[in-house]
């Protein structure tokens, strides 16, 4: 068998036994489809089972000369691992030429976040007069509240919104569930913009359990929720180049800046790793000397 077909197989055990997203599949297969072209250009000759650990480090070399970033780098390995550790548990090989090879070593990115006062600028510059404009604000507002991803902001079910004790119930990476508690503001947004304005829309058939509907009665797409975040930001000109994650970004810095522990904080975000998590540790000193009464400027 050639490297599409084990391509393949991996790309059905990570859908099939892994439950991942297709995003989250598409990023490991285009991982070893790099790996599978470095192969290729080398006229090296030879299938995934004959890729030796000197195979992997002429790869990163080469990845590294063409100017990738270590994470980028470390993000490829992290995918090619993946897939040996398929071939290994499918007994396709017996050792695994990936298992001594270190990624690079990373510093910390500090993601972008915005201060609450950006967040407030933001917000107060939706349209609420239109439909689509009350929409957003409770969207943009449980986003923040809540610290989602985007693809769980778009799935949200109105069966999962508990409003009576003010939680969400997130379906998240993996088909993992977590309760991600809801707050005052972002919930008084979402009760208006369903007992309001969803209740008049002609709900399309399969769409009539989604929170976030468009003008035709569909749950919203990713990219529609990217760009009424660029709109709005362009709308009140902001310089900052930010996305739904953005929201997500500075849900957990204001919370940790304002004493969360970091493990209540993972849990919220779902966070398989607190590592992941103390990314958003990075802490102006000056503004941990004020007085900080509340966990999260919306609660």
């Amino acid at each position: 068998m050639n490297w599409d077909t084990y391509i393949n197989q991996f790309k059905n055990y990570l859908k099939l036994e892994r439950s991942l997203s297709k995003n989250s599949i598409e990023a490991y297969i285009h991982d070893i489809v790099k790996l599978k072209q470095f192969v290729d250009m080398s006229n090296l000759q030879v299938s995934p089972m004959q890729i030796t650990s000197v195979h992997l480090q002429d790869f990163l070399e080469y990845i590294n000369e063409l100017g990738m970033t270590p994470h980028t780098q470390a993000r490829v390995l992290s995918g090619i691992k993946a897939f040996y550790k398929y071939l290994m548990f499918d007994e396709l090989i017996d050792k695994d030429p990936t298992a001594l090879i270190e990624g690079p070593k990373l510093g910390r990115k500090l993601p972008d976040t915005l201060s609450y006062h950006e967040i407030e600028l933001l917000l107060e510059a939706i349209d609420h007069s239109t439909p689509e404009g009350q929409r957003n604000r409770a969207m943009l507002e449980v986003l923040y509240s809540s610290g989602l991803r985007v693809s769980e902001l778009i799935d949200l079910r109105l069966t999962n919104v508990y409003e009576d004790v003010g939680f969400l119930r997130i379906i998240g990476k993996g088909n993992k569930e977590r309760l991600v508690p809801i707050g005052r503001d972002a919930l008084k947004y979402l009760k208006i913009y369903t007992k309001e304005v969803r209740i008049h829309l002609n709900i399309a058939s399969g769409h009539e359990n989604y929170v976030f509907l468009n003008r035709r009665g569909k749950k919203l797409t990713r990219v529609m929720v990217f760009t009424i975040i660029k709109n709005l930001a362009e709308k009140i000109g902001m310089k900052k180049n930010i996305s739904p994650h953005t929201f997500r970004h500075s849900f957990a810095t204001h919370l940790i800046e304002g004493g969360a522990d970091l493990r209540a904080v993972q849990e919220m975000l779902g966070h398989e790793s607190i590592t992941t998590t103390e990314i958003y540790t990075h802490l102006d000193r000056d503004y941990l000397r004020q007085v900080i009464q509340e966990f999260h400027p919306r609660s």
